[in-house]
């Protein structure tokens, strides 16, 4: 364990979970502040903690405290549940605001989780990571417990585990969508909030991680690690990465007045990052208490550690990180340079892995869309709200739309990124579902017991002229609409897809817009099939499968609007009367309408094949406004375009799907249609 202000350091062993440790044993070997010993004989499912005596002095930064077990931050399992109690504070819990803080000397053993030793073989036979490519990869958002907690075919004793997100039933549906990778809502071993606990909910989404080794238990239906690497292993199979959603940029014990749980009574200075002139408080760039101090190199080597182990040991095939820019932080505001992003560059397995950021956090300057360093995926919010924007009716974002279709190359070309850098996302799971972002001008959180202050209230949503629930035929088709439409544009996109889990099922959750506490069925997905969500999911299936047949829809190279040897554009942005698009066209405010041609190509076969490669033209005709717009077709000196989707239909396909047409598409109002047209 490495703590530079620990005097003495204790290993505790239990032989249950609520009862005081059987055996104190002192570490009594450190080298370089790292504080070591060996324990002979200890089997797989022993039960330990530390306990660290040092200094116990707030206003320095200092808070060890050996009446605190404390949890090992390299466990591998962590087991138990924390019952909340006053014991688990450092300091006295009911002294007068603003006083000194007190030493807690109540002994919290009994009443918190345990680290437990672990068998770590696992016969993983020819498992190994996927590597898919960026440009094949669609990514699939999903919380392991609400996936099938409700799932009819899911045997009830494995609904919302890491067995039940691999079971047939639940694969059968990720691979029906083509969907290449899930990314898992955090995994790592976290507690419930007491804030939370007293009002009866619990900490859904798990943002509030305690362990950084060891996998969340209450998905685990046989109580082992060897269930996830199970997961894991059939997940591969099918083909299906799995990318861990990781919070190294803050842990559960939260501000100065939260509790002492492992890191905070380790080496409270080392592991958070302080305030410089008032020691006793943290540095939160998170909003959730503390920020991890990633400028330490022993708290870089803890990340790095931890994210090679569930790469080499649980075969995950990539990360997201939560609040990205935290991680980045040096004195003086975000760094791509900064040492955490240098020890993944140099590291030989993790720089081969897919490295996904959330780039922002709540510090000044902490929106950093476009600014992290190469190897690097990050969620695209500038994508996200452009795509709303524009579908929710506001004036002024088609020239913004055209530039993320094209994979916002104004963002990540000019350091020299890819197209797949971009992570586009329409929804994910903070903020409204795809059905509430059709359904709700307005969140409503009051479940979440903060009279509805929490949340974004910046939604760019539309309800389509009914707030929630409503009998009206006509607000109903146009939200279905509108849902195909939001679809249809995050998979026509350049860039790396991500899709929320349970939006092709028309997902609901009443308009709460931050359900991080519902561990309900405000959360849950609802398996019950209607004819709109039977619809949806078809249409789902069928558009990421067109996606996957189309090489122009999958760019890995940013266009560059110059002609081919066949005098043709790879990329044409057209009015509907198809004039190709001038700078006056797109200064207009009101301008909703648009067409772009995505040239196709014939390609020289590739060594030992017989066939020419090729790839179809693709035309996207967008026509946001409200009355239908006939467009001129292009003439593309080739043979006749073929419809393939309108989202005006509740299938989302054609009138007259697959009959060629020649010189013009009628486009309904706030619909797209897409045609395509074969290379020769």
């Amino acid at each position: 364990m490495y703590s530079s202000v620990a005097e003495q350091v204790e290993l505790c062993l239990f032989d249950a979970l609520d009862q005081p440790e059987t055996r104190r044993i002192e570490l009594l070997h450190h080298r370089h502040n790292v504080w070591y010993g060996y324990v002979p004989d200890l089997a797989p499912g022993a039960l330990y903690g530390f306990r660290v005596h040092g200094p116990y002095a707030p206003e320095q930064g200092l808070r060890c405290n050996p009446h605190k077990l404390l949890l090992d931050p390299y466990a591998r399992a962590i087991v138990g549940e924390l019952r909340w109690s006053s014991a688990h504070y450092s300091h006295e819990v009911d002294a007068a605001a603003g006083a000194a803080e007190v030493t807690n000397t109540e002994d919290n053993a009994a009443l918190c989780p345990k680290c437990q030793v672990v068998d770590e073989h696992f016969d993983w036979g020819d498992d190994a990571l996927l590597h898919t490519p960026w440009s094949d990869t669609l990514i699939y958002e999903v919380h392991v417990k609400g996936f099938t907690q409700q799932h009819p075919e899911v045997p009830p004793e494995l609904r919302g585990t890491y067995a039940g997100l691999a079971s047939p039933p639940a694969i059968a549906h990720l691979k029906r969508l083509g969907v290449t990778a899930v990314e898992l809502l955090p995994v790592h071993a976290f507690i419930d909030d007491e804030r939370l606990v007293k009002l009866g909910l619990r900490n859904y989404w798990g943002y509030n991680s305690i362990g950084f080794f060891a996998p969340e238990m209450r998905y685990s239906a046989s109580k082992t690690i060897d269930e996830f690497k199970q997961m894991v292993k059939t997940l591969h199979a099918n083909g299906i990465e799995v990318i861990l959603d990781v919070v190294y940029n803050h842990t559960a014990e939260g501000h100065h007045l939260g509790p002492t749980l492992s890191l905070k009574g380790i080496d409270n200075p080392t592991y958070y990052r302080l305030k410089e002139d008032d020691k006793r408080l943290y540095v939160d760039y998170t909003g959730c208490g503390n920020t991890v101090n990633t400028r330490h190199q022993a708290v870089v080597r803890l990340i790095m550690d931890s994210l090679r182990y569930w790469v080499t040991q649980m075969h995950v095939d990539g990360f997201r990180f939560d609040l990205a820019s935290a991680l980045g932080r040096g004195n003086s505001g975000f760094d791509p340079h900064a040492s955490f992003f240098a020890a993944i560059a140099q590291d030989p397995v993790l720089s081969h892995v897919k490295l996904i950021a959330e780039p922002w956090d709540l510090g000044e300057g902490g929106y950093q869309v476009g600014g992290f360093p190469a190897g690097w995926a990050e969620w695209n919010g500038r994508y996200r709200d452009t795509v709303r924007g524009f579908w929710s009716g506001q004036e002024g974002h088609l020239a913004e739309l055209s530039k993320r279709l094209c994979g916002s190359s104004d963002i990540y070309q000019h350091s020299r990124r890819c197209p797949t850098d971009s992570v586009n996302l329409v929804t994910v799971h903070d903020g409204f579902t795809l059905q509430d972002l059709v359904s709700y001008n307005h969140k409503h959180n009051e479940a979440n017991g903060e009279d509805n202050r929490d949340g974004e209230n910046h939604n760019r949503s539309w309800n389509r002229g009914a707030e929630g629930d409503t009998d009206d035929e006509l607000v109903l088709a146009l939200r279905e609409r509108q849902k195909r439409n939001l679809l249809l544009t995050l998979l026509l996109s350049q860039g790396t897809p991500l899709l929320l889990g349970g939006d092709e099922l028309g997902r609901t959750q009443r308009g709460n817009n931050n359900a991080y506490c519902q561990d309900n069925p405000i959360s849950w997905f609802d398996w019950t099939t209607t004819p709109s969500s039977q619809h949806l999911c078809d249409f789902v299936a069928r558009l990421t499968a067109f996606r996957r047949s189309q090489p122009a829809l999958r760019r890995t190279t940013f266009f560059t609007g110059r002609l081919d040897e066949d005098g043709h554009k790879d990329l044409t942005w057209l009015t509907p009367e198809g004039v190709e698009m001038r700078q006056h066209d797109w200064e207009q405010p009101a301008l909703r309408a648009v067409a772009a041609l995505v040239c196709g190509w014939k390609a020289s076969p590739s060594a030992g094949g017989d066939d020419t490669q090729k790839a179809d033209s693709v035309l996207i005709l967008i026509n946001a406004q409200q009355d239908p717009i006939t467009f001129t077709l292009p003439d593309h000196h080739g043979p006749s375009w073929v419809p393939r989707f309108d989202t005006r239909t509740p299938g989302g396909l054609p009138a007259h799907e697959g009959e060629p047409t020649q010189d013009e598409y009628v486009v309904a109002g706030r619909s797209i249609a897409v045609l395509t047209q074969p290379s020769i």
